[in-house]
């Protein structure tokens, strides 16, 4: 008895999806063993995770299996740098992809999203990111707090000499005008 038909269609649960990548990831690894073992053939396999962890299997050399297969598409014979740069560029953006999803999902995890697919080890490490990035926030709102109510008591002071120079003002206009009409009264 077999395994119904495997609809190919991308898989929407992150959860799922990691697993079933892990599965076919070590599936696809030990096919390509027992394929270099059984008939002797020279393999090369390299598996990219979606966050960009690289997984290979090479039965010799990894580097000279890509060199010989370089060799047999003939990119090795290549002397057109413009080729060379469109390769060096593709890679770069492949890597660039890479460091976006990264990010992406570490600021999903810093959101509280996704967090079904990380391990205790990793839960740990962001619970400790999280407490060193809110001890700055609070560290931060506390200097500007202090720095504002430094403020405010500046100006309260200010606004109290001026109190006090305007009562003395005052002061001094109400006697000259009880001077005034006493003399005037006279």
């Amino acid at each position: 008895m077999g395994r119904g038909k495997v609809e190919l269609k991308r898989i929407e649960n992150p959860t799922n999806r990691q697993v079933s990548f892990a599965k076919r990831r070590n599936g696809l690894l030990k096919k390509a063993f027992e394929l270099s073992i059984l008939c002797d053939a020279e393999v090369g396999l390299l598996v990219f995770s979606p966050s960009g962890k690289a997984y290979e299997f090479a039965s010799h050399d990894m580097g000279r299996t890509i060199a010989r297969y370089r060799n047999e598409v003939g990119l090795s014979q290549s002397n057109n740098q413009g080729f060379r740069t469109m390769e060096i560029l593709r890679t770069e953006i492949d890597d660039l992809k890479r460091t976006i999803d990264n990010l992406e999902e570490r600021h999903k995890h810093f959101a509280g999203e996704n967090l079904s697919m990380l391990d205790m080890k990793e839960l740990k490490q962001l619970e400790r990111q999280l407490r060193i990035g809110v001890e700055r926030i609070r560290s931060r709102k506390r200097r500007v707090v202090s720095e504002h109510i430094n403020l405010l008591k500046r100006r309260h002071r200010a606004l109290q000499e001026e109190n006090t120079h305007l009562q003395k003002r005052l002061h001094e206009l109400q006697e000259a005008n009880i001077g005034s009409s006493r003399i005037l009264g006279e």
